[in-house]
C-alpha cells in the first residue's frame, strides 16, 4: 500500500527549468546535480519495492521534526511489527571506510551516511513514543548504484550492498505481514506531520525578465526554434511536438517559477517566444483555462 508517493521534488524541478534559462554557479550546478543523482537513486529503490509481496506501507521522501529537530527519511516500510528505514545512496565508484570515516578511492572523505542514519533512528524512535506506538525498527543505508564498491567495511554495518538486494528483498518477502487500522493510522500521522516547506531548499535567485523566453524540447532540452501551423520542430533532434501541447507544457513550468504572475495572453505570449502569432496564445488559453475578469485586467487560472 503506497501511502505517500515517490514524486520529484519540486526544489529538482524548479533547478531543472532554471539550468536551461539562465547560468547558475558552480555551487548551484553542483547542487543541482547531487539533486538529481538522489533522486536517480531513490527512483531505483521505488522500483526495486514494487517487488515486494507481503502487506506493506510504503511512504517516500518524509521530513519530521521531534522536539525541535529535523529529520528526513528517503523510505520508510510499514509492516506488522517492524518498521524499515532506508537511507538511499547513489554513490558511484570505489569507496573505503578507514575506522569510522568514509573515503573515495582517491582520498577524500565524505560524510559517514551511517551517522546520518543512526541520527534518523533515534529522532524516529522518540516520535513513535510521543506517538505512543511500539515498533521493531530495522535501518539501513541501502547503496542502489550497481556501480558501487566499498572495501575495508565490517561485516556488521546496517548496510545493503548492490549485489546483496536481491538477497534482501527475498529476506522481505518471506515474513509475514498483515496490517491493521493501527498501521494505517500511524502512516496517516507520519504523512500529516510531514513538513512540506524544507528549509534546507537552495534556490538561486531569479526574476521573469532575467531568465531567457522559449520552448524548450521534451526529449533534449534545446530551446524550439521551429514552428508550422500545428507542430513545433526541434532542429536539434527531430522531435515534433503539438503547439497546444508544448504551449501547456510551457505554461506549467512558468506557473511553477512565477508563481505570483498572472496568466496572461501577453506574458504567456513572451514566455513561449517562439509562437508568434498572440491569437494561437489566446485560443490554447481559451480553450484549457478559466478567464477571470474583463479586458486588459483580465487573466486565467486553472479550469
Amino acid at each position: 500500500m503506497l501511502m505517500k508517493p515517490h514524486i520529484e521534488p519540486v526544489e529538482l524541478k524548479l533547478l531543472s527549468y532554471l539550468s536551461k534559462r539562465k547560468n547558475l554557479s558552480s555551487k548551484e550546478k553542483l547542487h543541482y546535480l547531487n539533486l538529481e543523482k538522489g533522486y536517480e537513486g531513490e527512483s531505483k529503490v521505488a522500483a526495486w519495492l514494487e517487488n515486494l509481496t507481503s502487506e506493506w506501507i510504503i511512504l517516500y521522501d518524509l521530513l519530521l521534526e521531534n522536539n525541535g529537530s529535523l529529520f528526513q527519511i528517503d523510505t520508510l516500510l510499514i509492516s506488522q511489527n517492524t518498521i524499515y528505514l532506508f537511507e538511499v545512496k547513489n554513490y558511484e565508484g570505489d569507496f573505503f571506510i578507514n575506522t569510522d570515516n568514509w573515503y573515495t578511492q582517491s582520498g577524500n572523505e565524505i560524510k559517514n551516511p551511517l551517522l546520518q542514519l543512526k541520527r534518523s533512528v533515534s529522532l524516529f524512535r522518540r516520535l513513535l513514543q510521543d506517538y505512543k506506538l511500539s515498533f521493531s525498527i530495522e535501518a539501513y543505508v541501502i547503496f542502489i548504484n550497481p556501480e558501487f564498491t566499498l572495501f575495508q567495511a565490517s561485516l556488521n554495518l546496517p548496510i545493503i550492498l548492490p549485489t546483496q538486494l536481491n538477497r534482501f528483498m527475498k529476506n522481505l518477502n518471506m515474513s509475514t505481514s498483515i496490517l491493521n487500522d493501527k498501521h494505517v493510522k500511524l502512516a496517516e500521522r507520519l504523512v500529516s506531520d510531514h513538513i512540506h516547506q524544507s528549509p534546507y531548499t537552495q534556490i538561486p535567485k531569479y526574476d521573469f525578465h532575467q531568465v531567457k523566453k522559449g520552448i524548450t524540447c521534451p526529449l533534449c532540452t534545446s530551446f524550439l526554434t521551429s514552428c508550422n501551423d500545428s507542430q513545433l520542430v526541434c532542429e536539434g533532434c527531430g522531435c515534433k511536438e503539438d503547439i497546444e501541447a508544448a504551449v501547456i507544457r510551457n505554461i506549467k513550468q512558468f506557473q511553477l517559477l512565477f508563481p505570483d504572475r498572472k496568466i496572461t495572453t501577453s506574458s504567456i505570449h513572451e514566455w513561449c517566444k517562439v509562437i508568434e502569432s498572440k491569437k494561437t496564445i489566446r485560443r490554447i488559453l481559451k480553450r484549457n483555462y478559466t478567464l477571470v475578469g474583463f479586458g486588459r485586467s483580465s487573466y486565467y487560472i486553472d479550469s
